[in-house]
């Protein structure tokens, strides 16, 4: 498998209705929502959603999600420390940066993906960083979007007092974005690929994975079918700088908000000689 010869850009468009697609861990149970008042799923979010869907298609994954662990290690540092080459070279006094990214790179597709620290204390190794070749940003709402809030009341008994009675019904509420569409922009470049071994079968597979992002993501806050890829723009260059800064390929998209479903709107402009591979739902 030969690393990845051609740069690519790529543009994510999601469509969210009824769910809270990223909360703020600021304000407990509320989306994110920037400054200007538009929506923010944070690019944190969107490659933890990654890895989950590389996971499924049985890749090897370093940061695992804490109910999807599926070789027993708890914590990050066991997890390394349960690969021998990566202790054997870790744990010397003088261990080599690049032998310990090469290892690390081989053997888990996010570490190759989207770089990773190594920071363990009381090894003879200083913290070893990898760079990823995959740049994301954060997913921003086109619009500023419309929030329902759902008063809710507990009404299973939790508890009971010591003369027999029921515990106090307890209210929360919950905070779901409605009709609105969010944008992500990403890159992967040749020249840190080929550093970390991430090959063309690699960013085929994280193609799949934006496409399929939101499967088997249901959750109380998430109901199936409240978020959904609604496209996946994919430009493969020619070359491994690109034909084109990625500014001038993603401005090809005039992406504009609207009130109905898909609750947005996309003009193309093409490029001369780069033309997407694109996924519509």
């Amino acid at each position: 498998m030969k690393p990845l010869q051609n740069r690519i850009d790529f543009c994510v468009i999601i469509s969210v209705d009824g769910a809270n697609p990223n909360g703020d861990p600021l304000v407990p149970g509320y989306p994110r929502i920037l400054y200007d008042g538009h929506g923010e799923i944070s690019d944190v979010c969107i490659k933890r959603k990654i890895r989950n869907r590389l996971q499924d298609m049985g890749e090897e994954i370093f940061v695992q999600q804490d109910d999807r662990i599926d070789d027993g290690y708890r914590s990050l540092k066991a997890r390394a420390m349960g690969f021998n080459e990566f202790k054997d070279e870790y744990s010397k006094k003088n261990s080599d940066p690049k032998a310990i990214k090469d290892i690390t790179c081989k053997k888990w597709i996010d570490v190759r993906t989207f770089g990773q620290v190594f920071p363990f204390k009381g090894l003879g190794s200083v913290s070893t960083g990898i760079r990823g070749c995959m740049s994301l940003s954060p997913a921003i709402s086109l619009n500023i979007p419309d929030i329902k809030d759902y008063q809710i009341i507990k009404s299973t008994n939790l508890d009971e007092t010591s003369d027999g009675r029921k515990d106090n019904a307890t209210l929360f509420y919950q905070h779901r974005i409605v009709e609105s569409a969010y944008v992500t922009y990403g890159s992967i470049y040749c020249q840190l690929a080929e550093k970390n071994n991430f090959t063309e079968e690699d960013a085929e597979k994280i193609h799949q994975a934006l496409i399929t992002l939101f499967e088997g993501d249901a959750a109380a806050m998430r109901p199936a079918g409240t978020m959904n890829v609604q496209k996946v723009y994919w430009w493969k260059h020619n070359c491994k700088t690109g034909q084109y800064p990625q500014i001038k390929v993603f401005k090809t998209l005039d992406i504009q908000p609207q009130k109905e479903y898909p609750f947005f709107t996309v003009t193309e402009t093409p490029l001369p000689d780069l033309t997407p591979e694109v996924y519509t739902l």
